[in-house]
């Protein structure tokens, strides 16, 4: 059987949820763009991949309205307990979530779209996992994905608490064995699973220090929840983290030096299977 393991590294605790919320709020707009131009219309029915605690399968649902429905997916009990309690405060009604592999699911009916956003880069086999999942679509369904291209980080002038933070996130995953450029890979990953050639969009985000403080806290929020990793693959100390102090560094560093800030790209693709 084709290898569709995902093997989530920060865990799922209060801490990391609620950084997945952050996260989900400032990469919302992109999100919506991507979903819109691929084609997520009013009345489509939606499997959402690795749900979490919800956001892109209610930014779906918004998408595709009272006459449409989302399907949210997670293997993790305590998020989809989350994502069901937020969706009944939000009262959504055109959503529900299920526990499990969408891989290895069965489903009463076909799917109009499957969309995620950062799960292929956990997949152990990307490819196996995008196959698996267009086979839940209709004819002419759409399949829609949205990952990161780290190595579009950088700062000018030279920020270096920030780039040296992004490396400890970039090869404390990549020991995991999660593909952190894998918004780049897309198109490969889409082809070799057998469908048809996606269209794209990138959105590599840049400002001024002023602008860049929601990135630098994402950046210090991410090392935050990875720190014992970190520290376990021997790229830096407690005292070099110093997690309690780390986004208010990050930013006085970049007002100091005056950098502008690039984040990880992000990288939307999409096809019509």
């Amino acid at each position: 059987m084709e290898n569709v393991e995902v093997n989530y590294l920060l865990g799922h605790s209060a801490q990391e949820l609620e950084r997945l919320s952050a996260q989900a709020r400032h990469f919302e707009p992109f999100t919506r763009q991507v979903f819109q131009t691929a084609g997520v219309i009013p009345g489509m029915r939606v499997l959402d991949v690795g749900s979490g605690v919800g956001d892109v399968a209610f930014l779906a649902a918004d998408l595709v309205g009272d006459e449409g429905s989302v399907v949210g997916s997670d293997r993790v009990p305590v998020a989809i307990t989350t994502a069901r309690a937020r969706a009944v405060g939000m009262g959504l009604r055109n959503v529900t979530f299920c526990e499990g592999d969408p891989g290895e699911m069965a489903f009463d009916q076909p799917f109009d779209a499957v969309v995620g956003r950062f799960i292929l880069m956990h997949a152990a086999d990307a490819t196996a996992m995008l196959r698996r999942l267009a086979g839940h679509l209709c004819h002419r369904g759409l399949i829609v994905f949205i990952e990161p291209a780290w190595s579009y980080v950088r700062s000018q002038p030279l920020a270096p608490l920030y780039e040296r933070c992004c490396r400890w996130i970039v090869q404390t995953l990549r020991v995991a064995g999660v593909e952190t450029d894998m918004g780049i890979k897309l198109y490969p990953t889409f082809v070799a699973a057998g469908l048809p050639a996606p269209s794209m969009q990138l959105c590599p985000r840049i400002a001024g220090p002023a602008a860049s403080s929601d990135s630098l806290r994402l950046v210090a929020d991410l090392v935050s929840s990875m720190q014992s990793e970190i520290m376990r693959s021997g790229l830096a100390t407690a005292a070099e983290i110093d997690s309690q102090t780390l986004a208010d560094r990050l930013r006085a560093e970049a007002t100091t030096v005056g950098s502008v800030i690039v984040e990880p790209g992000l990288v939307g693709a999409w096809a019509r299977v």
